[in-house]
């Protein structure tokens, strides 16, 4: 998308001071790898001030009730609360608006090149499940299989991002497929799997409200307003059900419009009309604050521009920022906060941490580069172009960063503190050793292609 941006005419006014003083800021934003390495920060800093001498105050912060309500209706709710069940109801809404634009026109349309991804991450899921459900058949860990199942879209693609040319273009499609498959099955698995008990009568007015969502949707209603409003509702009906509310964010990105209310021809012809009579206006003296015929003409632009884009992309690019800036962040300060054990290595060998590490370890790895080879032999598909399998062998490695998802799916599987621990430790050891054993590997490739 940079690159497209670069290529666009610059605009001719310099800069305002205050651009110039935030435009750092801003290129860090924009860097596809800010989220990955703000993540890491988030994560280092929940570490060191759990295991701090002030370590009490992380559980206290985070366990510190906020009510938010209007009239009689109030939810009041602890920090960890809202930042799991709201902030990630907003990342699992940006998750569905993915998982739908690359179905729709991305690496999942086209039956053939989505039949690589998608094998792959069955693979990266099945085998890292086994594994954990092996290790912990029959034990209070039981319910964490599906702790190692998902991959970390940011961390991944922030570790690609820094090794910079070393990884071919088609190989970040290839992850950020999979990933997106990953996150399809995880939502399944938190969907049927991890909710105890269901309200009918709230899960009906869930229904209900994605059932307007998709008739506003048909009568051709485009603004963000309308579907955060009935989001809002549908969040606070799947909450009331039983079913974990994350999920009623990848209801919500299937309700909103991918269309555009103006084709391509319809945008030049009309965006040149306008631009004419923005012309012929700009004659006149008066300058832009007297001249209501320039700011008609603005006006008229800015609302071709808008119906020359399907809602679906606005909102995923006004998401984007904030899902990786903020709420996975966020996400990371409430859920990375682990003590670390005087017994550090007699914790790794539990069953829950062996199976959560192993998982993510071996399993991955094993489980992508299987289900790659399952597709390419049988011809389902084929390795896309400058990509080979020691590509593939290290795209596996980095699969196995299971930070965000998999901390969340422990959340939901383990109320016992002392297993949740445990699968913290799993996860983050995992995630660490994983990102730089996959980070060797590609850099090796690299170096010997060249």
């Amino acid at each position: 998308m940079g690159s497209v941006l670069d290529s666009l005419p610059q605009q001719p006014n310099p800069a305002p001071p205050i651009l110039r003083i935030l435009g750092p800021f801003q290129n860090f934003a924009a860097n596809k790898a800010s989220g990955g390495i703000l993540l890491l920060v988030c994560t280092v800093f929940a570490l060191v001030w759990a295991n701090s001498a002030g370590g009490e105050t992380y559980t206290a912060f985070w366990h510190t009730k906020f009510a938010i309500g209007v009239a009689d209706f109030t939810l009041q709710e602890d920090l960890h609360f809202w930042v799991n069940d709201l902030l990630m109801a907003v990342f699992f809404l940006m998750v569905g608006l993915e998982i739908k634009r690359e179905m729709l026109v991305g690496e999942l349309a086209s039956p053939r090149h989505a039949a690589l991804p998608i094998a792959a991450a069955l693979g990266g899921v099945v085998v890292p499940a086994l594994i954990y459900a092996l290790l912990n058949r029959g034990g209070p860990g039981s319910p964490g299989w599906g702790i190692p199942m998902a991959t970390d879209i940011a961390f991944a693609l922030g570790v690609l991002t820094l090794l910079g040319d070393r990884v071919p273009l088609s190989l970040k499609v290839f992850l950020t497929a999979l990933a997106i498959v990953d996150d399809i099955a995880a939502v399944a698995v938190i969907a049927v799997f991890y909710t105890a008990t269901i309200s009918w009568s709230a899960l009906g007015m869930a229904a209900l409200c994605l059932a307007v969502l998709f008739v506003v949707n048909q009568l051709g209603v485009r603004h963000p307003l309308a579907y955060a409003l009935l989001g809002v509702c549908l969040w606070i009906a799947v909450l009331r059900s039983g079913i974990h509310p994350t999920i009623a964010g990848v209801a919500l990105a299937f309700a909103i419009p991918c269309r555009t209310a103006m084709n391509s021809p319809e945008f030049l012809t009309h965006s040149r009309a306008v631009l004419d009579y923005f012309e012929r206006a700009s004659r006149s003296e008066k300058d832009l604050m007297n001249n209501e015929d320039l700011q008609a003409a603005i006006e008229a632009l800015e609302d071709s521009c808008e119906k020359a884009q399907p809602p679906l992309y606005r909102i995923e690019n006004a998401l984007q920022s904030w899902v990786t800036l903020l709420i996975m962040p966020l996400f990371a300060l409430a859920n990375a906060g682990l003590v670390l054990p005087g017994d550090l290595f007699k914790q790794l060998s539990q069953p829950v941490t062996l199976g959560v590490v192993l998982g993510l370890l071996i399993g991955k790895p094993i489980g992508v580069t299987l289900g790659s080879w399952l597709a390419v032999r049988s011809g389902l598909s084929a390795l896309p172009a400058g990509i080979t399998w020691s590509h593939i062998h290290g795209a596996a490695w980095i699969a196995g960063i299971g930070f965000t998802m998999s901390l969340f799916v422990a959340g939901l599987a383990f109320r016992q503190e002392s297993l949740l621990e445990m699968a913290k430790l799993g996860v983050l050891t995992a995630s660490v050793c994983a990102g730089i054993i996959g980070s060797v590997i590609l850099s090796r490739v690299s170096r010997l292609r060249r």
